[in-house]
């Protein structure tokens, strides 16, 4: 009897040491019926994939002498270097009847035109028609109609720890899958870039996001480097908010972001002191743009934002960022202090690209700097036209970008620039700006994004 305990014993130990199956980690069944494999799902996903080809210069090696700086000592250029490369990633068909395909902004930037190959091998013309920089969201029309589309699912009803596939095309060749779960969800109104997309450990860097019914959740945009673990982390844009994105796009060829016209500071010490404001933290409303959509919904001067949507404010640029992430049309809840007391207010957000033509700001992504018309000259630099920035505020969007003070835009999004009307013309509708800036005696790229 002693005997055959402890054969049962030893037997239950070495059960318990044995390793897993490498399924026990997925769902028995989906929809009642058993899954014994994926291969159902990933095929009604793979109709709707396509792969896209990017044709992009491949510049050898850096010239010197093709520097701004150089270029207004020395009067001659070298050789432009006509090689090219290709470069492959994965679209999704979003609306097979109008021909509309997304994919990410990073891989196409600077592009018009591209090559699509769809899933039964034809290749085909596509236009990029607008792209998002901010969601890395890029939209694709082909002549080709009655392609087929992807079923979506609703992104805000994703939970941590629900099971994805990724589904896509690193290598150019053909698309391979990756499972995992959902790590971190995307958080609305979220101040930290990383948290406004999908995180998961279903890596694989482009294609899109489902679930095990096979419908989109996201458009995968990156991976992270591997970490010590072995293990990568993958970003996927909520396909709601790629939709949204999408809509946009069609519309208006670019996002129309929300923009409240209003100038703000960070609320230090002695202003809550001032504003008799016993919470630490919160953006002051320095000024208002009369007749704005901020002025209608009540937002004065003085006022101080404590939260704004779900989020808490700490300071104003926790404001800015959330407001980025809205559009045009949304009503953005807020609550203010005013005189020892608070309210709540509702302003509706304008279009960001429509922000020139409130009051004398540029655009919203320059909101704290001055410009002026002025001979360049007139300040210790080699440049002879440009607009000069004659003040920026410490803590503005400006200066968070990196712009200050006799700095001088001699371009903006690859657009000479030699007065405002001119730096205006550059930014008028772009979400994006790319400035080259002269600084003392050496030049510059600035990215506002």
């Amino acid at each position: 009897m002693k005997l055959i305990i402890s054969v049962l014993l030893v037997s239950a130990v070495f059960m318990l040491m044995m390793p897993k199956p490498a399924n026990a980690n997925l769902p028995l069944s989906v929809d009642g019926q058993r899954l014994p494999s994926l291969a159902p799902v990933i095929e009604r996903v793979q109709a709707s994939l396509v792969r896209i080809s990017i044709t992009t210069p491949v510049q050898s090696r850096r010239d010197p002498f093709d520097d701004p700086f150089f270029r207004r000592f020395f009067d001659q250029r070298r050789p432009a270097n006509n090689r090219a490369r290709e470069v492959f990633v994965t679209g999704v068909v979003v609306d097979g009847l109008q021909g509309l395909i997304l994919t990410n902004e990073h891989s196409v930037r600077g592009t018009s035109n591209v090559k699509v190959t769809l899933s039964d091998g034809r290749v085909i013309d596509g236009e990029v028609l607008g792209s998002d920089a901010a969601s890395d969201v890029a939209l694709i029309k082909v002549s080709e109609l009655g392609l087929t589309s992807i079923v979506v699912a609703d992104s805000n009803s994703l939970r941590v720890g629900d099971f994805v596939v990724s589904i896509g095309d690193p290598l150019g060749e053909e698309n391979t899958l990756i499972t995992g779960v959902v790590s971190a969800l995307a958080r609305n109104n979220s101040v930290q870039a990383h948290q406004n997309f999908i995180r998961s450990d279903a890596a694989v860097g482009s294609g899109v996001l489902v679930n095990l019914h096979g419908e989109m959740v996201g458009l995968n945009i990156a991976r992270s480097a591997q970490t010590a673990g072995n293990s990568r982390i993958g970003f996927s844009t909520p396909v709601n908010m790629a939709l949204r994105v999408k809509q946009h796009l069609v519309k208006y060829g670019t996002p129309q972001r929300g923009f409240l016209a209003v100038q703000v500071q960070d609320l230090t010490p002695d202003l809550a002191n001032a504003f008799n404001i016993q919470q630490a933290g919160g953006a002051v409303i320095s000024n208002v743009i009369e007749g704005s959509s901020a002025d209608k919904a009540g937002l004065q001067i003085g006022d101080v934002v404590l939260e704004a949507g779900t989020q808490q404010i700490a300071r104003s640029n926790d404001l800015r960022a959330i407001i980025g992430q809205q559009f045009a049309g949304d009503r953005l809840s807020m609550v203010v202090a005013r005189e020892g007391g608070r309210m709540t207010l509702e302003p509706v957000l304008e279009s960001s690209t429509r922000a020139s033509k409130k009051g004398t700001m540029i655009h919203h992504q320059l909101e704290g700097a001055v410009f002026k018309e002025s001979d360049a000259r007139q300040v210790s630099t080699n440049s002879e036209e440009g607009v000069l920035v004659s003040n920026v505020r410490q803590g503005s969007v400006a200066w968070e970008h990196g712009v200050r003070a006799n700095d001088i835009i001699v371009s903006a999004n690859r657009k000479s620039v030699s007065n405002i009307d001119s730096l205006l013309n550059a930014i008028d509708g772009k979400e994006v700006l790319m400035l080259n800036i002269v600084r003392g005696n050496g030049s510059m790229f600035l990215l506002l994004q």
